[in-house]
């Protein structure tokens, strides 16, 4: 299985193009450590012909032009993305799609939550009707059993609902359901190593311990550092908790829960740009290289 990382940064990007926060102004400015990242996004194949896109940053053109494999150029007109798989309806995870809208129809595979989204609050899926018919959706189940994919060989996947929060549009923001945030586990059917991928992770619940658990490779919440990072900036005044997010540190932090697993190769990925960890030199992300837990950055690619 091949993993391709197309965007490693939490919504706005990193910078984020209207702060100057010390990593946004450093960035900038080449005073830090640090590399630029995109919208969170990855890509998944079995082979390197057919991929899995899973989620569709605003970027989603820069992302497929730095990845050529994307583009196969077998045909006049062509892609090799087969499908496409939301783990939530976040903008920052959908508003790409709209980019797409000369391949339509698209095999859209997302949460019946998602769904509704993407048909009332943010009507992304109504809007693109109007290109060939605009996209032919697949429900997922979220009981833990496994599924395929049209056109996608060699890969299984099982979804699970995970703990966050549906976007200010949803008509549910306040309400939260059983799909509004999945987190997923893709295995190579025939090397049986697989990926357990949720950008977006609040409370854990025991089965997304277990599949974290049992993956050869994690591409988990990377969002922030510590709960009351935003206050802690100046950048906003909502926790990690209030947004859908397990910050690293801290009691109960993604890195105690990294700490209590050994198989999988830990990978953190939708880095907020007001992370410190985002500098290569920073005393967190020498926590983090203790604790062997890597930080994703854009085109990092992984061969399970």
């Amino acid at each position: 299985m091949q993993i391709r990382v197309l965007g490693s940064g939490a919504g706005g990007g990193f910078p984020q193009w209207n702060c100057n926060c010390p990593n946004c102004d450093g960035v900038r400015n080449q005073t830090i450590n640090a590399k630029s990242r995109t919208q969170s996004s990855i890509a998944v194949s079995s082979d390197g012909t057919d991929w899995v896109l899973f989620n569709t940053s605003p970027d989603l053109l820069a992302q497929l032009a730095a990845f050529p494999a994307l583009q196969p150029a077998r045909e006049l007109r062509d892609t090799a993305i087969k499908a496409i798989l939301y783990i939530d309806s976040q903008i920052d995870h959908t508003t790409g799609l709209l980019m797409l809208r000369e391949g339509c129809p698209h095999e859209i595979y997302c949460s019946d939550m998602v769904y509704e989204d993407l048909t009332t609050g943010f009507p992304l899926f109504s809007m693109l009707k109007y290109w060939n018919g605009g996209i032919n959706r697949h429900s997922i189940p979220l009981d833990g059993s496994s599924f395929q994919m049209q056109g996608i060989e060699g890969l299984s996947f099982t979804a699970i609902p995970v703990n966050g929060k549906a976007p200010p549009y949803s008509p549910h923001r306040n309400d939260p359901h059983m799909g509004d945030n999945i987190g997923v586990k893709v295995t190579d059917e025939r090397s049986g190593k697989s990926l357990f991928y949720a950008p977006g992770l609040g409370q854990l619940t025991d089965k997304t311990r277990q599949l974290m658990s049992e993956a050869d490779c994690l591409l988990v919440d990377g969002t922030f550092w510590q709960e009351d990072e935003m206050v802690v900036v100046g950048v906003g005044d909502k926790l990690a908790a209030e947004m859908g997010h397990l910050p690293q540190s801290g009691a109960g932090g993604m890195i105690d829960v990294l700490q209590q697993m050994d198989k999988p190769r830990k990978i953190l990925i939708h880095i907020n740009n007001t992370n410190p960890i985002l500098d290569e030199d920073s005393e967190q992300r020498k926590v983090l290289d203790a604790e062997g837990i890597e930080v994703s950055f854009d085109g990092l690619h992984v061969e399970l």
